[in-house]
């Protein structure tokens, strides 16, 4: 062989192995010519019907089915063929690459689950129905920015770590929930529970977004505190206080009819408070009284931070798995196989 078409060659076959995620079981092929030689013995072997006037069977012919007996190994050859293909995971290229120098901010949201947030002053919806269809809105417009969620009331906690994966994200703001927390508005605990979030990070805007409706009356760790450990590490804190302030609209039960009953009930703000842990840590405070402002107040944010790199590493092309279709005939072709054998091609020996 030429050198050239040696080269050729390799160069061919490197290019088609690459279209395999696991192309080494492609070496179970070399047992294809195996099945078919245990096809032919299995075929030759089969028991031979013993009838005592068989010049009388000849002349009745042979009829459509036997000619049809070679389906059977095919079938089976190639179910095994292509569960090998399947296997081998076969990827189809896409033709754009993807850079993963990924440019994104580290954003830990406090989201505040007291029972005030059940207030309705953002008619016709409560404070948290229109605060979780913000975020979520929210989260729809990232692409590149790690974002975590904690929530509180009279304790803070966790809920999501810092993650790309706004699936996740928005799949658990959809299950939040009020009066399922000790109730009460720790601020200090859910920004220090933020804090702790973004400490390894090494991004450089990292940030802690507060969205609350109350003054801090619950924790174990004073606001003002918290901001102090805020500035320390260089991290800023956005506050964002939803309600209108004042009596507002809360559910006090239900009539005999099973509808809400509303009174008028005084939530105590603290707009100082807040206004003050934003500007100690290099942050900004927005006051929230709707759906739009308290976007405009997320986007505000943004708007105001510097982006960082938080992923390093080129660019990738992006594959789609084509395995599942290999696999899917793979299987009707043994059902297939088995099906006819045990109806239109049976062989009573």
């Amino acid at each position: 062989m030429p050198a050239d078409s040696s080269v050729g060659f390799w160069s061919w076959l490197q290019s088609s192995l690459s279209l395999f995620a696991n192309w080494r079981w492609l070496g179970l092929l070399v047992l294809v010519p195996a099945f078919i030689a245990w096809a032919f013995v299995e075929r030759r072997k089969r028991a031979v019907l013993r009838f005592s006037a068989a010049a009388q069977l000849f002349e009745q012919g042979r009829g459509w089915r036997p000619h049809l007996l070679w389906l059977l190994p095919v079938m089976r050859v190639l179910a095994f063929i292509f569960a090998v293909i399947a296997l081998a995971r076969p990827q189809e290229r896409d033709s754009r690459t993807r850079d993963l120098s990924v440019e994104g901010i580290d954003i830990m949201i406090a989201l505040d689950l007291s029972t005030s947030m059940e207030a309705a002053d953002f008619k016709p919806q409560n404070r948290l129905h229109v605060a979780k269809e913000v975020l979520t809105e929210f989260l729809a417009g990232r692409s590149n920015d790690r974002i975590g969620l904690v929530v509180f009331s009279g304790a803070a906690y966790t809920q999501a770590p810092l993650t790309l994966d706004y699936g996740v994200l928005k799949e658990v703001i959809s299950q939040l929930r009020t009066r399922v927390l000790e109730d009460g508005t720790a601020i200090g605990d859910a920004v220090a529970t933020a804090l702790n979030r973004l400490r390894d990070s090494d991004a450089k805007s990292r940030v802690v977004v507060l969205i609350t409706d109350g003054d801090n009356n619950a924790g174990k760790l004073s606001p003002i505190d918290a901001a102090a450990m805020a500035r320390a590490i260089g991290i800023p804190v956005y506050s964002i206080l939803v309600g209108k302030g004042g009596k507002v609209p809360f559910p006090a039960g239900q009539d005999l009819f099973g509808n809400t009953t509303w009174r008028d009930v005084e939530i105590p703000i603290n707009p100082e408070l807040l206004q003050s842990m934003s500007s100690q840590t290099g942050g900004e405070y927005y006051r929230a009284t709707d759906r739009e402002s308290l976007k405009a107040g997320l986007q505000k944010v943004l708007d105001s931070l510097e982006r960082s790199k938080i992923i390093e590493g080129g660019a990738s092309a992006t594959y789609h798995e084509l395995f599942h279709q290999w696999l899917f005939w793979a299987f009707v072709l043994l059902a297939l196989e088995l099906l006819l054998k045990s109806t239109l091609l049976r062989v009573n020996p």
